[in-house]
């Protein structure tokens, strides 16, 4: 860990650009954006072992070979069955380097064109450098908008991200964790955030609990895992020799965390369970298929005493009834649920999906049994009149006047009302039917707390259920792209393949 950086390097575009036009070559072939990413986050981190083999101070052997010098000397003939070789070999390695490989596969049949990849794109460049993390986040945000593959659910908007940091504060003492952690955003995004505040008078156990274990994440799908992992090691996050490896394969509801944490950022993937199971755990308060209303359960007994959070879940989450609303009645029981900022449509990859953060915390409960929340402020930057900025393709919404009302550091009750932050007592939240937290702030409705009419609320519902429908499909489109034989097209099978 580097504490002396003080910002984040501006990225080489022109090198983006080379590596996304590849895609194209690649994609005449019936190979994907976001399997060009899975290529290129194995050959980068082999072509990084090998610049660090070779620095002429303080070398290191991270993979105890140089895989990359055999691959650029293997003949073109030769080089796949190479190149499969060392990924099978790699894979079997204990800690972050086996899970950089974990079930890791060579997706370009065609020996020229992963030669081509290799001497042509690769190895014109030094993935060592500064700045080269931000350009593997360049790379999965243009994934993020390939619509067939369904990447996007893995990708959550950054300068979203950034505004959610900017507001909880890491930390020199934090754990911070992500239960979905995708392609690692919260993760970089805090250690970004932590490094550029970086506090004097740091001891040495608090810069090796920095550099060993301060930051973990669950991921459930094996190339997302080696997606993350790969930008966690660019970033400087952790190491590609790192024992044992900060990310963890596997699903995060499946059991009580084994350990908590005193900062949770996360945005769990929506839509429904496709299992239609009920998720049961004795440190759940409720059963429901809901994979969102059971990470929020999740979170709460992922966090420490005093910890704090900020998740990023779909609209339902806060108005859906019979175990959403015992959910949300013991969140604002257990914990301090202080700031819901409404998102704009638009924003995430499922269109039309409406999204909201929330950001609690978990005190010690009250002796007298009282509620821990008392008071929630809800932000509104849906509403078209109410929006600070348009959005861009380039940086979204403008977050800095949420980021500015919510006073970062300050106590809460500094906080003053505007026509689009809004705050609302505790006892209001708990007179309203269902404990429905579906707040609209810009446009109250007459009475302020009255219900919707029948139609809107079924209208609602109805874009709930597109949007649920449109990310299972997402999911599904996801699954059979990774599970496509070689040979196959993303459009339909290879001519050649079928002779």
């Amino acid at each position: 860990m580097n504490p002396t950086v003080s910002s984040r390097p501006g990225y080489d575009q022109a090198l983006v650009a080379r590596l996304w036009n590849y895609a194209n070559v690649l994609r005449d072939n019936g190979i994907s954006g976001l399997e060009l990413i899975d290529q290129l986050s194995s050959l980068i981190v082999l072509k990084r072992a090998h610049e660090q083999r070779q620095r002429p101070l303080n070398g290191q052997d991270i993979l105890g070979f140089d895989a990359w010098a055999q691959l650029t000397s293997t003949e073109r003939d030769h080089l796949i069955p190479a190149y499969e070789r060392i990924l099978g070999l790699l894979a079997a390695r204990p800690g972050t380097l086996g899970l950089l490989f974990r079930r890791a596969q060579n997706r370009i049949p065609d020996a020229a064109l992963l030669h081509r990849l290799i001497v042509d794109v690769v190895d014109g460049y030094q993935w060592s450098s500064a700045g080269i993390g931000d350009v593997f986040e360049a790379l999965l945000a243009r994934m993020s908008t390939d619509a067939k593959t369904g990447a996007g659910q893995y990708f959550t908007p950054r300068p979203l991200i950034e505004a959610i940091v900017q507001c909880v504060q890491p930390g020199i003492n934090d754990t911070v964790a992500d239960p979905a952690c995708g392609t690692g955003g919260f993760l970089i995004k805090a250690f970004d955030y932590l490094v550029d505040h970086f506090p004097s008078g740091v001891t040495e156990a608090q810069r090796k609990r920095l550099d060993q274990g301060a930051f973990f994440g669950v991921e459930l799908v094996d190339a997302t895992a080696r997606l993350a992992t790969t930008n966690l090691v660019l970033h400087g996050v952790t190491r590609a020799d790192e024992t044992p490896p900060c990310i963890t394969v596997g699903d995060a509801l499946a059991r009580p965390p084994g350990r908590r944490a005193s900062l949770v950022l996360t945005t769990p993937p929506f839509g429904r369970s496709s299992t239609s199971e009920e998720t049961y755990r004795e440190d759940f308060w409720t059963l429901t298929t809901n994979r969102q209303l059971n990470f929020l359960q999740h979170v709460h007994s992922l966090l420490e005493t005093d910890g704090r959070a900020a998740v990023v879940v779909p609209d339902s989450v806060l108005f859906e009834g019979g175990p959403g609303e015992l959910i949300r009645r013991r969140l604002l029981a257990a914990c301090d649920v202080h700031t819901l900022l409404r998102l704009p449509t638009g924003i995430f990859y499922a269109r039309g999906l409406k999204a909201s953060v929330l950001f609690f915390d978990k005190p010690e409960p009250r002796p007298d049994g009282s509620p821990s929340t008392t008071r929630l402020w809800v932000y509104d930057l849906r509403s078209s009149h109410t929006a600070t900025a348009k959005p861009t393709a380039q940086s979204g919404p403008d977050y800095s006047d949420f980021v500015s009302a919510y006073r970062p550091g300050r106590p809460h009750s500094e906080r003053v009302e505007t026509p689009r932050f809004r705050s609302f007592t505790v006892d209001d939240l708990l007179a309203r039917h269902a404990i429905n937290l579906d707040l609209q702030v810009a446009e109250p409705p007459p009475g302020p707390f009255a219900l919707e009419e029948p139609e809107a609320d079924l209208h609602r519902m109805a874009q709930e259920i597109t949007a649920e429908l449109g990310a299972a499909l997402a999911e599904f489109a996801s699954l059979a792209e990774a599970l496509r034989p070689y040979g196959v097209h993303a459009d339909g099978p290879d001519r050649e393949a079928e002779r």
